[in-house]
């Protein structure tokens, strides 16, 4: 039975529960639940900490899990990413107050920095040769500037707003970028067909959720403009209508950009145009 983590709580939490329920998988009725088991797919689920998903990984007590990649390399656990997800995105920057340092890595040299994800920032000075001292701390760090702990802070950044409120701005290029991600034990010799079956099913859900199929008629003339449209990801499917010289096609297209593609294909001469959601796949 594959034994895999999922973050208990946080902005992981329940984009990975429904991510694991569109991917035909059981999962916990109540927050309270701790461990469930799938037998129809012979899957047991761990629900934890996403801060200790990667140790417990790593530890070979559990195959795979789900967590950040910020969170696993911050842990520097002996575990590896097998699988983006695409859903909790963030970046990883570098603020201080106006003025305090520049642009370049090199001004933190000599300087403190205040995070509360000390691993990845002193992996990345070190990395760069840079020497600075890291200060750890739990929750919110825009106060460090303030209260004298830190020249600087490394923080997650999304829109900056919390750090303007705080009268920090961002300085630097990024030191990484995350997003939840699939790890594994580095080495692991877990059962590869169970887990290779997992993340098929993972990827299905992540073409579904960018792709819709679509359909549409149009003249044989237009065909072979009608299909440097729409592609597809092999070729689209073109089969003949009753009435001659039409055709009804059918492929999949991105779907941020199904209605500019409808637009297009409308253009030419195609008619009764339409898009369906897909809800899984195998590519």
């Amino acid at each position: 039975m594959l034994r895999i983590a999922v973050p208990n709580k946080g902005s992981l939490s329940g984009p990975a529960a429904d991510m694991l329920h569109e991917a035909g998988y059981q999962q916990r009725r109540e927050s309270k639940e701790l461990r469930i088991v799938d037998p129809e797919n012979d899957v047991e689920f761990f629900y934890l900490r996403p801060r200790d998903i990667a140790i417990y990984v790593a530890s070979g007590q559990l195959d795979i899990g789900i967590t950040g990649r910020d969170l696993l390399i911050d842990s520097d656990a002996d575990a590896e990413e097998i699988l983006p997800l695409g859903f909790a995105r963030s970046t990883f920057r570098f603020a201080t107050k106006p003025g305090t340092v520049g642009e370049d890595l090199a001004d933190l040299k000599g300087k403190t920095v205040a995070t509360s994800y000390e691993g990845i920032v002193a992996k990345h000075l070190a990395d760069n040769g840079i020497d600075a001292s890291v200060v750890h701390l739990d929750g919110a760090v825009e106060t460090a500037i303030q209260l004298g702990v830190a020249q600087v802070i490394a923080d997650v950044v999304e829109t900056g707003t919390s750090l303007r409120n705080a009268g920090l701005e961002v300085v630097g290029e990024p030191i990484m970028k995350s997003e939840a991600v699939v790890i594994r034990r580095v080495g692991a010799d877990a059962d590869e067909v169970k887990v290779q079956q997992f993340l098929r099913r993972l990827q299905g859900v992540l073409v579904a959720r960018t792709y819709v199929m679509m359909d549409y008629d149009c003249r044989v003339e237009q065909l072979e403009k009608a299909v440097a449209l729409t592609p597809g990801l092999e070729s689209p499917t073109v089969s003949p209508l009753h009435n001659e010289g039409w055709v009804a096609v059918r492929a999949m297209v991105p779907s941020k950009e199904a209605q500019r593609i409808m637009d297009d294909l409308y253009d030419i001469g195609a008619r009764a145009i339409l898009t369906t959601a897909i809800h899984a796949c195998r590519l």
